[in-house]
């Protein structure tokens, strides 16, 4: 039986760990790879009833991915699987290559990290279903600490499937919109050398877009310019420098594993999390009207916007996964929601498996960039009456010294602030919230809720007026320095930052 706790290795629905010797000790081991990938077998073994498997596999570009890929391999022949080994690959083909009959694959790997520096990886697992959950995780972690696993010899073969995605992608919109439907269009891509660079070469270039301008497609691990993560200052600042010196019409940046997206107009400016949902909101309700599953960060301003189209806002809980099974729930139910999207980038559309991929968000808002571009307008025509805060920031408090039982403490203080802010001059509770505890001020609101994983209160603020989130913050400090178990100096500290 394996003395490895492989449980610290759990991210939510993924494996994470250390992958490369340095500041830090490897966590994601070769043993622990191994351990985990036979009981990924065995898991499928007793849910389907068969013995025999053949699951694809893949990597993202990180330095570590060769390693990983080995134990894999041996993990998956030796289990008695045949393994068709896929080479560079976004995560979102891993899944979509599930749907393909002439890979006939039943399962399948992608070694990747997402957006996490380079000396980190992972392991995602799909089935023909989608992704796993956190509780199929748990099934795993359980069977690989007890040791026993199937066995045989498996075939090994390789065949790439990144070609016949893109063919995928590019048909999606000649279907929409006809044969180079972006000629005359300069878009460039920024992919941070993670696995996204094929968008400008194999999907871009076959519709007739100039990528001229473009940056960092080339894989490297080491991720030497910037992380690959739409979220990240550094990633969105390099594309909108692209997008004003190439004096492009449209810029595309994707993470290291393709499975999240953001842009850039022609003016140069961002369009991310808020915008971005209104965006993809915006085409989707002209198409036919709905509900849109967000996280539950998302602005009282997009709420306006999507209720101003007809659509209706549900704000759910963060965690991609989380807001995907709600819009599944909603239309198993009988209620259509074309979209689960969070403000990180993740975007999952019920015509396309309900997987979030970032390929295939881009690939929604280029139909539109062509079809607005024939009667004289750019896309950021559709959320022009998208209301942004004067003022917005995001505060993480932690948990002090006297700090017992965090996620019990963290659930006391949400519970309570429900009632102490309905009691507070000024301020007003949202009554049906999914997370954590909506707090409505005068021309703004606040969400405080606890960190899906970590021992951290995030608190994110929003205003209508200058000085008003400071204002808030101020009030919010008054109900939380009671308890004595939380750390509120990043709060005071931001307070005193105005």
């Amino acid at each position: 039986m394996p003395t490895l706790d492989l449980n610290k290795l759990k991210s939510g629905t993924d494996v994470r760990g250390v992958a490369v010797e340095g500041k830090e000790k490897i966590t994601l081991t070769d043993e622990a790879v191994t351990l985990i990938t036979k009981a990924f077998v065995k898991w499928l073994a007793e849910k389907t009833g068969k013995t025999a498997f053949k699951i694809a596999v893949g990597n993202d570009s990180r330095i570590s991915a060769n390693r990983i890929v080995n134990c894999v391999k041996g993990a998956l022949l030796s289990s008695g699987c045949d393994m068709v080994y896929t080479s560079l690959s976004s995560t979102p083909s891993m899944f979509i290559l599930l749907q393909q009959p002439e890979y006939a694959c039943d399962a399948s790997v992608m070694i990747t990290a997402s957006h996490m520096p380079f000396d980190r990886n992972g392991l995602k697992f799909f089935t023909k279903q989608g992704g796993i959950s956190g509780e199929d995780l748990n099934e795993i972690l359980k069977i690989a600490q007890n040791g026993v696993f199937l066995s045989g010899n498996g075939a090994y073969e390789e065949k790439p499937f990144m070609d016949g995605y893109s063919k995928i992608l590019v048909e999606t919109v000649e279907r929409a919109c006809g044969k180079l439907p972006l000629k005359g269009k300069k878009i460039v891509v920024d992919a941070g050398n993670g696995a996204g660079g094929f968008f400008a070469e194999k999907v871009l270039i076959p519709l007739g877009a100039d990528v001229g301008g473009s940056r960092f497609l080339e894989p490297d691990g080491y991720f030497p310019n910037h992380i690959p993560n739409p979220e990240d200052k550094t990633a969105i600042n390099s594309l909108k420098e692209a997008v004003k010196e190439s004096r492009a019409d449209f810029g595309v940046i994707f993470d290291t594993d393709v499975d999240r997206a953001a842009c850039v107009g022609a003016d140069g400016e961002e369009i991310n999390r808020n915008s971005l949902i209104a965006l993809i909101s915006a085409i989707l309700l002209k198409e036919r009207k709905g509900v849109i599953v967000t996280d539950s960060v998302t602005s009282g301003g997009l709420t306006e916007f999507i209720e101003s189209l007809g659509g209706e806002h549900l704000r759910f809980k963060r965690g991609y996964k989380n807001v995907i099974d709600k819009c599944r729930e909603l239309n198993e139910s009988g209620v259509y929601s074309p979209l689960a999207i969070e403000t990180s980038g993740h975007a999952a559309f019920k015509e396309n498996y309900y997987l979030d991929d970032g390929a295939y968000l881009i690939v929604k808002l280029l139909i539109s960039l062509a079809q607005l571009a024939k009667q004289g307008k750019d896309l950021t025509s559709l959320i022009s009456s998208l209301k942004k805060p004067a003022e917005e920031a995001e505060i993480r408090i932690g948990f002090g010294a006297a700090s017992k039982d965090f996620k019990a403490e963290g659930a006391k203080v949400i519970e309570e602030l429900k009632h102490t802010a309905e009691q507070t001059a000024g301020l007003k509770v949202e009554k049906v919230n999914y997370e954590g505890v909506r707090i409505y001020f005068d021309g703004g609101l606040m969400l405080v809720r606890m960190s899906v994983h970590d021992p951290v209160m995030p608190i994110n603020i929003e205003s209508g007026e200058k000085g008003g989130v400071k204002r808030a913050a101020q009030t919010l400090l008054s109900l939380l320095e009671r308890y004595e178990f939380l750390n509120t100096e990043n709060l005071q500290k931001f307070i005193k930052s105005f």
